[in-house]
């Protein structure tokens, strides 16, 4: 998997019982993941069709820093699909820990909204993960 963000957990973030409310892990998740797929498919037409079952393993605390990551899992037609993990990274042993995972599907779409298809070349070049 491929480092393509990292946060930091504040106080503006937590939910009531004060841990990182799963909403904004959500958007940060969304955002990693919808910027992989602008670079992978090399178009920022990308727009989130599917968020697979997400798996908040692990409590986030503020101060925590989280890396996402990223990886493709495969690419059809018109879709990308990416593996995503934010783990939590300490600073002082480097150790990480995955706190969330789960898998999005994005679609490329032209300005009517409707889907497109994505670059042969592109699909090619993945074609092993299908």
């Amino acid at each position: 998997m491929e480092l393509i963000s990292q946060r930091l957990c504040m106080e503006k973030d937590l939910g009531i019982h004060g841990n990182l409310f799963g909403g904004i892990m959500l958007s940060w998740l969304d955002e990693a993941a919808a910027t992989m797929a602008y670079e992978v498919c090399h178009s920022p037409s990308m727009v989130t069709l599917k968020i697979e079952e997400v798996i908040f393993g692990k409590p986030v605390k503020i101060g925590f820093h989280l890396k996402i990551y990223g990886q493709v899992a495969r690419i059809g037609k018109s879709s990308i699909t990416l593996d995503i993990e934010a783990r939590k990274h300490n600073v002082y042993s480097g150790e990480e820990t995955v706190v969330c995972s789960t898998n999005f599907t994005f679609v490329k779409i032209d300005e009517q909204g409707g889907p497109i298809p994505i670059a042969e070349e592109i699909r090619k070049e993945y074609a092993h993960l299908n």
